[in-house]
């Protein structure tokens, strides 16, 4: 890990980053709870299979406005590199805002991810480091600490490199999750995906079957102890209210009062049906989209 202060250093390893491919960048941000955040540092690491640090940036960007415009320049504004951060909405607020190009954010990757693939009660870096890459001790208390103050404790450094190794580490294993989901359709064994389909679409009926029984058995069991919540569940009543109305009284109010009620209505079936070929008196939009469906045959009536 190399520690950059000095303005010429940084500029001149930003035009270096200007040729890359790819870069893995994270930021901490001085008085980031306030109207008036500070951009603090800017930590960037190329080699993802770096586990060291010893490739990893720290750029000390803070009040250095010009050193910041720079890098927003060289880097966020190019197309031409990736650059790859968690919680990139975040992050791009300073730097470059909507003006940044070719961004990936590991968060947004992991949210793609089927939860049957990646189980996790949120994704945040650290929990996706943990569950990815098997980080154990993760110490995120350091991200809520004082990044304007001067000189930046052990503790700070440490922590500011270390995202770095664990952001680019969790988005090789998003990678790797990615191409588990979206095979080529070409190397796919149809066989096994129909055997799986069969016994899910059977173990999905038992599941949901007993899970709205037990919750019947719950709200009621409930509401004869006069529970509102339990240490898991909360109970609460509303009432739904529907309001229905003759459509002829309806077309009539709208022309009595004059009012300007314009807007499409869906045609059902039914209401098609009940037009008849009065439909061809008026202006009508049709859009027709294809949609896929897949059900189970019976199998009763394959079996000879």
């Amino acid at each position: 890990m190399t520690y950059l202060t000095s303005t010429s250093e940084i500029n001149s390893l930003v035009n270096e980053y200007a040729k890359a491919d790819i870069l893995w960048i994270d930021t901490e941000v001085a008085d980031y709870n306030t109207r008036y955040p500070r951009l603090s540092l800017i930590q960037i690491l190329d080699d993802p299979k770096d586990m060291s640090g010893k490739n990893i940036y720290l750029l000390d960007v803070l009040d250095q406005p010009s050193v910041i415009d720079n890098f927003i320049d060289k880097i966020m504004l190019n197309p031409e590199i990736k650059k790859v951060f968690h919680n990139a909405s975040y992050d791009i607020k300073l730097l470059g805002k909507s003006q940044a190009e070719n961004i990936t954010c590991t968060m947004e990757m992991a949210k793609k991810i089927p939860y049957y693939l990646l189980p996790l009660p949120n994704y945040k870096l650290k929990t996706l480091a943990t569950a990815l890459c098997k980080f154990q001790d993760i110490d995120k208390q350091p991200q809520t600490s004082d990044w304007g103050q001067r000189p930046l404790s052990e503790e700070q450094i440490e922590y500011a490199y270390l995202d770095c190794i664990y952001l680019a580490q969790v988005y090789l294993g998003l990678l790797d999750l990615e191409s588990q989901i979206s095979p080529a359709p070409a190397m796919e064994d149809l066989a096994a995906l129909e055997e799986r389909c069969i016994h899910l679409e059977h173990e999905c009926k038992l599941l949901n079957s007993e899970l709205e029984h037990l919750q019947t058995r719950m709200k009621q069991v409930m509401q004869f102890h006069q529970l509102s919540e339990t240490s898991h569940f909360k109970l609460t009543s509303y009432d739904r209210t529907t309001v229905k109305v003759d459509f002829v009284e309806l077309a009539k109010l709208v022309n009595n009062q004059n009012m300007n009620l314009d807007f499409p209505i869906t045609l059902t079936q039914k209401l098609r049906k009940n037009l008849g070929k009065n439909i061809d008196s008026i202006t009508t939009e049709k859009s027709i989209n294809t949609a896929w469906r897949l059900t189970i045959k019976n199998q009763d009536n394959n079996s000879e």
